[in-house]
């Protein structure tokens, strides 16, 4: 069974950055797409982006230029690079192992001042 743990989450104030990690458990690794999604308060999980076994990756127009994703196939773990955040980027953040639908139990991201 797939076991993923994010990690990285907190406070931070507008234009700051944080960088969240999710570990995987259980997974061929290099062979899964992975992905971040989030949900903020009072709305539904959206997708944020994905990267793919060959590095591809796909963001939401609202991260594009802000957020990276990437993945260190050795470390069995795929990070989010989030910068200039803003307060609309509030949300449990949750990633995704997509071959076998597993998710994490998500890292709480809060942007205020």
């Amino acid at each position: 069974q797939v076991h993923l743990v994010e990690s990285g989450g907190g406070l931070v104030q507008p234009g700051g950055s944080l960088r969240l990690s999710c570990a995987a458990h259980g997974s061929i690794f290099s062979r899964n797409a992975m992905g971040w999604y989030r949900a903020p308060p009072g709305k539904q999980r959206e997708l944020v982006a994905t990267i793919a076994s060959d590095y591809r990756t796909n963001y939401v127009d609202s991260v594009k230029g802000r957020f990276t994703i990437s993945r260190d196939n050795a470390k069995n773990t795929v990070y989010l690079q989030m910068n200039s955040l803003k307060p609309e980027d509030t949300a449990v953040y949750y990633c995704r192992d997509l071959p076998t639908n597993s998710w994490g139990q998500g890292t709480q991201v809060t942007v205020s001042s």
